[in-house]
């Protein structure tokens, strides 16, 4: 019988966002696959809470900065304990902590890049991307690129996209039953924007939008789930707009099959995106997508099949293709009905797993 593939997992991240949905996605699909799956991440966090409700193997090791010896030492203890045959690095303060740890056992070791934001050219990228991590994975074209303009070279990187697992996101409760929970008028267009509350996700420019002449008088209303730093000051800008009336902030909700079922179109008006996972959730439920023609977002939403894009910072653009969709419901019919088939093309989870899982073996086979 063959030995199953042991992957060390590492991420530094404290909170639960869509680089650590797609974490479990993933090991989700390699248990399925048959591998051994060990996560290390910090003691407290979002993602140790969650292993070890679904029952992976994990390790909790503090991880305060990029720059902790200690960290990088007890990581390097729980792989040496654990004996995973490769790692895989799923954050900033990972690639360096659990680079580090994995390289110092000369294990085979690659990493996750998720943000569409240039690499810097210098010694730590030449040291991380051409010493470390033996292969660099780009979640679209749009962040390849930014590692390639960084000198990543072009052989360490490979392109395996976010992914969604649809069936998954089957909702709990019926359309009607949220939209009344929630407040929407009879025949009122909900929008829904489902992200974190920080400033490059662009709200405060949705907000800008909604109070131009044409949203103004469309009966459209506002949903935003999700939390973060930014909400006191997008709150105070939507009462400034005028429009607090028509925008309800949700807070971070475990519902969000429920809502992407309940709501008419998903905004995303991202500054920067590495991919836009919310859009690839929107689109597996057959819902329309306005999207900032940004990063990932260019590649994922195809403009005038499963949604519509705009220029990034441009209320007005935003605002005219809202009110197209608000006033159009057999366009929202056809651009959402595309959906699905979209993410069936390219998306789809175990696509996203079987890269992974092929990538690894080739490592693997690389350092035998």
């Amino acid at each position: 019988m063959t030995t199953p593939l042991s992957v060390a997992h590492v991420t530094g991240e404290s909170g639960f966002s869509g680089g650590e949905v797609q974490l479990f996605l993933l090991l989700e699909g390699l248990r399925a696959r048959g591998f051994r799956s060990l996560l290390v991440c910090p003691p407290g966090s979002s993602a140790f809470a969650e292993s070890s409700r679904r029952g992976f193997e994990t390790r909790a090791v503090p991880m305060r900065s990029d720059l902790s010896l200690g960290a990088a030492l007890r990581i390097r203890r729980a792989l040496h304990d654990t004996k995973p045959d490769l790692v895989h690095l799923h954050s900033g303060r990972a690639n360096w902590l659990g680079g580090l740890a994995a390289w110092s056992l000369d294990l085979p070791a690659l990493t996750t890049r998720r943000m569409d934001r240039r690499v810097k050219p210098g010694m730590r990228t030449r040291l991380l991307y051409g010493v470390i991590a033996r292969r660099a994975v780009a979640i679209s074209p749009a962040v390849r690129a930014c590692l390639l303009e960084g000198g990543v070279a072009p052989e360490r990187v490979r392109v395996i996209p976010s992914a969604v697992d649809a069936p998954a996101l089957a909702p709990r409760r019926s359309r009607e039953a949220v939209r009344r929970a929630e407040g929407a008028a009879e025949g009122a267009v909900c929008a829904l924007a489902l992200t974190a509350l920080v400033p490059r996700k662009g709200l405060d420019v949705l907000l800008d939008a909604l109070a131009l002449p044409p949203l103004r008088e469309a009966p459209l209303v506002l949903w935003i789930a999700g939390d973060g730093p930014a909400r006191a000051e997008l709150e105070a800008r939507a009462a400034a707009r005028g429009v607090a009336q028509r925008v309800r902030f949700l807070g971070r909700r475990d519902d969000k099959s429920d809502l992407l079922a309940a709501c008419d179109l998903l905004v995303l008006p991202s500054r920067r995106e590495g991919l836009g996972v919310a859009a690839l959730e929107a689109m597996a439920c057959a819902r329309p997508v306005v999207a900032s023609r940004v990063g990932g977002l260019a590649d994922a939403v195809v403009d005038g099949r499963t949604g519509l894009l705009v220029p990034p910072e441009d209320p007005e653009a935003l605002a005219a293709a809202l009110s197209r969709l608000a006033s159009d419901a057999p366009l929202r019919a056809r651009l959402g009905a595309a959906g699905p088939g979209r993410i069936a093309e390219r998306f789809a989870a175990s696509q996203m797993c079987d890269a992974y899982a092929q990538l690894y073996r080739e490592l693997l086979a690389e350092t035998a």
